[in-house]
Order: C-alpha cells, then structure tokens, then sequence
C-alpha cells in the first residue's frame, strides 16, 4: 500500500502592498535609516518643477556682483597685508613666495623701466626744438628694451637653479614660473603686489 503524499506548505503570496513597503523600507536603509519621512508624490513632483534660474535674476546678478567685489577686496588686502591664506590663487604657495623674494631682493633694470619709458616719453615731446633728442631718445629706448629683455633672461636661469635646488626638479612642471617673476621684475618696487618683504640683497635662502 503506497504511502500518502506528502503535502507542501503553500508558500506566503506576496502582496502589493507588502512589495512597495519592502521597496521603502530598503530606499531607507540606503539613506541612512528612517530618521526622516518618505517625501510624497507631490513634494517631489514639486521638487522636481522647481526652477533651475532665480525667478528675479536682475536681484540674483546684482547679489552675485556683491559677492564677487567682496571676494576681492578681502583678496587686495590680503595682497597689502601678506595674508597667504586670502591672496589669489596664484600668489599662494612656497614656490610663489620664494620668486618673490628673490625677485624684490634683486635690483634689475626691468624695475626702472617705466621711469627709462617715462623719461623717452618727455624727450619724445621735446623733439620739436631739435630732431637730435629724438633720436637721441629713441636709441637709448630700443637699447633699454634689449637690455631689459637680456636681464630678464638672466633673473629666470638664475632663479630657475635656485628653484630646483631648493624644491627639487618636479617644481619646472608648474607652468607660468617664469611669467610670475618677469612681471613683478617689470613692476614698481612699491608697487608689487604681494607687498615685498625683503631689501634689495635679502636673497631667500
């Protein structure tokens, strides 16, 4: 005589609503637990509609230039004051710091160009009562210029090894080295921003 079969346990039928609960509770435990509630279909419809633009953008533009002029009058006096930390970005840093030293510590002819420039300038207006000034003018203007642009030259090979001694041959990667110092070489002693801190001779060890 056969033995009865055995009967299996009908299995638990899944709901619809015990699907979307499971679907809650693990969107829950992905953001961290149920420590808020589930938005409603309406808030994130809402959410959603929510414009990409301010409604006012006359009011928005005028804030952002606010914001923005704020930026840098915190940024010029940190250029006044040496305040590292709240200068432009690209006055930040050692290696910035020391071309600075070293370039306000040397005394070139790119810091007395613009007097040079200023002097041409006068005999140029002068050349009316006699065409020998400007001439005159004019040479002692291009050889000032070759002269500058020779100095120049020579600032950045020797800052250039004072470079890599000091923080080593990956710090030639950095681009605009070279541009950072022939400008501030070519500027107003008490002109230069960053303000020196060093005398002419100072150089940085």
């Amino acid at each position: 005589m056969s033995s009865p079969k055995k009967q299996s346990k009908p299995e638990p039928a899944i709901t619809e609503s015990s699907s979307v609960q499971e679907a809650l509770d693990k969107a829950n435990h992905r953001s961290g637990g149920k420590g808020r509630p589930t938005p409603s279909r309406a808030e994130a419809e809402a959410a959603k509609r929510r414009p990409l633009v301010p409604s006012d953008r006359r009011a928005a533009a005028k804030a952002q230039r606010v914001k923005e002029r704020a930026a840098r009058d915190v940024e010029y006096a940190a250029l006044k004051s040496g305040d590292e930390a709240n200068m432009p970005y690209r006055d930040r840093g050692p290696v910035k710091r020391y071309i600075r030293d070293f370039v306000d510590a040397r005394r070139g002819i790119g810091e007395y160009f613009l007097y040079a420039a200023l002097v041409f300038l006068v005999m140029t207006l002068l050349s009316n009562l006699s065409p020998w000034i400007a001439i005159v003018g004019l040479v002692l203007m291009y050889l000032t210029v070759i002269l500058a642009v020779v100095d120049a030259f020579v600032l950045w090979r020797q800052l250039k090894k004072r470079l890599v001694n000091k923080f080593g041959d990956q710090v030639l990667n950095t681009r605009g080295l070279m541009m950072y110092a022939v400008t501030r070489a070519f500027q107003f002693r008490r002109g230069r921003l960053p303000k020196p801190v060093v005398k002419h001779g100072e150089y940085p060890a």
